[in-house]
């Protein structure tokens, strides 16, 4: 009888000890939840390392960084999502020609409706003075061929933009055109702020009200970027050189003022709504640009910027400190094809850019 309860006890123990193997084992392999991002980083140096390479121009990782206000961490679309949708608005600071990047403000503009379907969509890529055109289209009164020809669309529209207007006009969400007329930028790039004082009325409508010139750190780095930049005239060394740039930074803050009234008004126009504002990553990465003449409009607005940031080695893709603080979140992308290499001939190219700039000429001049 000893022996037959010392064995049913050692049996019951055995018993009981292989069920916890069972658990803990299968707690060990069970999978993460599917909202789990998958990706991690780590430091080398003072830089921010991806554990996996990106594989193509699809590819890509949101980091969520909160402008330096949290360590950073990859996040997944939906984690991404539910961060921004407490936002007012949103920029996308998009590399203009990247797929990966359109395909994931897709993807974004998608998750947030999904959320809260009180959006507004507000793009760089159609300028002031074709709402009424963009209007037209999304009430079914011109198709999509009059919208790209009377609407002024990019080259890249039906590629990249398309998709998100045509989610909008389904879903009956407005669409702002929200940037300056390219010919009344080039005015004021030629001109100077003065010249919007010719203007027609209506013509004057179609900018900003008020033009922002003042120092300050966008006006330093945008100074910064034309001393690099020799299809901008290269370095500031001359009087003439000065007033080139001065204007030239004037043309600038007429693209990011007349953005962010135009966003102030949508917001103004549709009561509760929320704003997701697709434009370039100079115009809002480090919170500069159009995102802080939006805030001067409206201190009260709540705003979130994703920097898209094309790595320089996407076999070990990264980022550095400086760059956690441009937005509240990063989109790690795969970079882009050189447009040319060294010893290539741009001649032909540089000829070509300056024939466009030469038709557009400004129509009116100062007295």
């Amino acid at each position: 009888m000893v022996n037959s309860m010392s064995l049913l006890r050692r049996t019951a123990t055995a018993a009981a000890l292989l069920a916890a193997a069972v658990f803990a084992t299968s707690c060990a392999l069970s999978p993460e939840p599917s909202n789990a991002p998958r990706d991690r980083l780590h430091r080398v140096g003072i830089n921010y390392v991806l554990e996996r390479p990106l594989q193509d121009l699809y590819d890509g990782v949101f980091v969520l960084t909160d402008n330096g206000g949290v360590p950073p961490r990859v996040v997944t679309l939906a984690q991404l999502t539910n961060v921004l949708a407490t936002y007012d608005v949103v920029f996308y600071g998009e590399i203009h020609s990247h797929p990966g990047v359109h395909l994931a403000e897709m993807e974004l503009f998608s998750a947030l409706f999904q959320r809260d379907p009180r959006w507004i969509l507000s793009l760089e890529q159609f300028e002031r003075d074709t709402q009424g055109v963009v209007n037209d289209y999304l009430a079914d009164r011109i198709g999509e061929n009059t919208l790209i020809d009377r609407g002024h669309a990019w080259k890249n529209y039906l590629t990249s933009y398309r998709p998100l207007l045509q989610f909008a006009k389904v879903h009956h969400l407005p669409v702002v055109a929200a940037e300056a007329p390219g010919w009344a930028v080039s005015c004021v790039g030629q001109w100077g702020p003065g010249i919007l004082a010719t203007f027609t009325p209506t013509e004057r409508a179609w900018v900003a009200a008020d033009l922002d010139v003042r120092p300050g750190p966008y006006r330093d780095k945008f100074m910064q970027f034309l001393g690099g930049s020799p299809s901008h005239g290269g370095g500031v060394t001359s009087p003439e050189a000065q007033q080139r740039a001065e204007r030239s930074f004037a043309a600038q803050v007429t693209r990011d003022d007349t953005m962010a009234e135009s966003i102030a008004r949508a917001l103004s126009d549709h009561p509760a709504y929320k704003v997701l504002h697709l434009t370039g990553t100079f115009h809002a990465e480090g919170f500069l640009g159009t995102v802080e003449r939006l805030k001067l409009l409206n201190p009260a607005l709540k705003i979130a910027v994703i920097d898209a940031v094309q790595v320089d080695n996407p076999t070990a893709p990264s980022f550095t400190p400086d760059e956690v603080r441009d937005g509240t979140a990063l989109q790690l992308i795969y970079p882009a094809p050189e447009a040319f290499v060294d010893g290539e001939d741009t001649s032909a190219f540089m000829a070509k850019m300056k024939q466009e700039r030469d038709a557009s000429r400004c129509k009116y001049s100062l007295p």
